[in-house]
């Protein structure tokens, strides 16, 4: 199972576009720079993260690339946009999970 936290600490195949920010500047990059943009609820587990953000959170999916983009708040340093290659199987489960 991928998880998120281990992938960034132990991975150098991320991108992140965004850092220190603010919430909305990522979720906006995300629905302006993604392909394809599912919104989730704040909570939802997705690559083995809780989501946290302001209702509805957008994760961008790259099919092209195999990736995802989304908001990625960690306590004392803020909001990123991290892209992260995912398996085809997590970029379905997103879907699944999408809210509209």
């Amino acid at each position: 199972m991928f998880c998120l936290d281990t992938y960034l600490r132990e991975s150098e195949d991320y991108e992140i576009h965004m850092t220190r920010s603010g919430f909305k500047d990522c979720a906006r990059f995300i629905e302006e720079n993604a392909p394809e943009v599912v919104h989730v609820k704040p909570g939802e587990k997705i690559v083995g993260a809780r989501i946290i953000g302001i209702p509805p959170v957008p994760i961008g999916i790259n099919e092209e690339k195999g990736t995802i983009m989304l908001p990625y708040t960690k306590p004392c340093y803020g909001t990123a946009t991290v892209e992260v290659p995912v398996p085809p199987e997590e970029r379905e489960n997103i879907r699944a999970v999408g809210i509209d």
